[in-house]
């Protein structure tokens, strides 16, 4: 005869894991918040850009914004990869490229 299955058990282990990653995403999105540099804003400033950003239906504004987003990704993952042939100080001027104060929150 097969094992009965422990559907209670299960079900807590899925919710453990749902919370689990849903504490993950918080994280990680306060993480992006903080290497942003968007820390610096007031709560009020931040969820104002957020809003725009969550109103905006300009797909031109939108496709600019996520090419923007990629390349700060892309330069982050270039920073942190290790490379034995240069000096790891000259990569540190790029971040500065990637947060410029260029049409945030003051359109709202």
């Amino acid at each position: 005869m097969r094992k009965p299955r422990d559907f209670d058990a299960e079900l807590k282990a899925l919710e453990d894991k749902a919370k689990d990653l849903k504490n993950r995403k918080v994280q990680q999105l306060g993480e992006l918040v903080i290497s942003t540099g968007a820390d610096a804003l007031t709560a009020d400033e931040l969820v104002g850009a957020l809003i725009v950003l969550a109103e905006t239906k300009d797909i031109a504004k939108r496709e600019a914004w996520a090419k923007r987003g990629a390349a700060f990704f892309q330069n982050r993952a270039r920073r942190s990869a290790p490379a034995p042939d240069r000096d790891a100080g000259g990569a540190q001027p790029q971040s500065d490229s990637t947060q410029s104060p260029s049409g945030t929150a003051g359109a709202a």
